[in-house]
């Protein structure tokens, strides 16, 4: 594995970043994935995986961990989508900025709310030549209806300020409280590099805005893989089959029987990174050397 550890910054805090750079002799300037998860999720909890796959397959990829989680600067734990949107166009700008890329071949990807976050970082930039998103939440209605004490304690974390865990059971305030999420996110961490998650995260946010990244669909300039699993129950799959299947170039993977988490080492996993090397085969294929 060919790997770098780089950083950028964003509003005077550092990213920490890994570039992933294909081996073997020179290929001239090359395509580049700009990769993150969603939420607190870093970079070390099984995006590696992906990253190695396509940079075996020819492309570069930066997997980047968002101000405030895993090994990048600034606040601790202080979220907010606005934020991590910024984080992504400053990732993207310090991509393009690297030796050997290309600067017109660059591509998003990003899992469940990253996902969203990769359709709108896409959506926001007229040279993203693609964009993947996987397990995709792009809107407030794909999430786990919890039950009203559970979700009149989100609110008054948001209302006082405070933090919450990023995942907990279905009766407990928790951003992902689906059934199954917690234990399935915490294999994820547990299979990961030596991860810095905290299972933490600021709830204001909450009183902004709702989060729906998927209206950006029906006027994405580019390409757009979007890979669900149908038994998927902490992003409900029905608004991002249909925000696929309003944008102009928009490709859609369904995984029967594939949970949110099971892309990551399920039986769903090897599937879906042969359909994204499929993908960025066909709409980022590098040029020889």
């Amino acid at each position: 594995m060919n790997r770098e550890d780089l950083s950028f910054s964003v509003d005077g805090d550092r990213c920490a970043a890994w570039l992933y750079r294909p081996q073997g002799p020179d290929r001239g300037t090359i395509p580049i994935v700009v990769m993150a998860h969603g939420l607190s999720g870093t970079r070390r909890d099984r995006l590696g995986p992906f990253a190695e796959a396509f940079s075996g397959a020819g492309f570069a990829a930066m997997a980047f961990d968002h101000r405030g989680f895993g090994d990048s600067g600034g606040e601790l734990d202080l979220f907010h989508p606005r934020r991590q949107r910024e984080d992504w166009r400053e990732a993207i700008s310090f991509a393009r900025s690297l030796p050997g890329i290309d600067p017109e071949r660059v591509a998003t990807f990003g899992s469940s709310m990253g996902g969203g976050n990769a359709l709108a970082a896409a959506a926001a930039d007229s040279r993203i030549a693609a964009a993947i998103s996987q397990v995709p939440f792009l809107d407030i209605r794909q999430a786990h209806r919890a039950p009203l004490k559970a979700s009149a304690r989100m609110m008054l974390a948001a209302l006082l300020g405070r933090h919450m865990p990023a995942v907990g059971q279905p009766d407990e305030a928790a951003f992902i409280n689906a059934p199954g999420g917690e234990s399935g996110w915490r294999r994820v961490v547990a299979g990961g590099e030596d991860s810095r998650w905290r299972n933490r995260a600021s709830a204001r946010w909450l009183l902004s805005s709702p989060f729906r990244t998927g209206h950006h669909a029906a006027r994405l300039h580019c390409p757009w893989l979007v890979c669900v699993g149908d038994a998927d129950r902490v992003a409900r799959p029905g608004p991002a089959i249909a925000a696929a299947k309003r944008a102009p170039l928009g490709e859609l993977v369904v995984y029967p029987g594939v949970d949110h988490f099971d892309i990551y080492d399920g039986p769903g996993h090897e599937a879906l990174v042969r359909d994204q090397l499929d993908f960025l085969g066909r709409h980022l294929r590098p040029r020889s050397g």
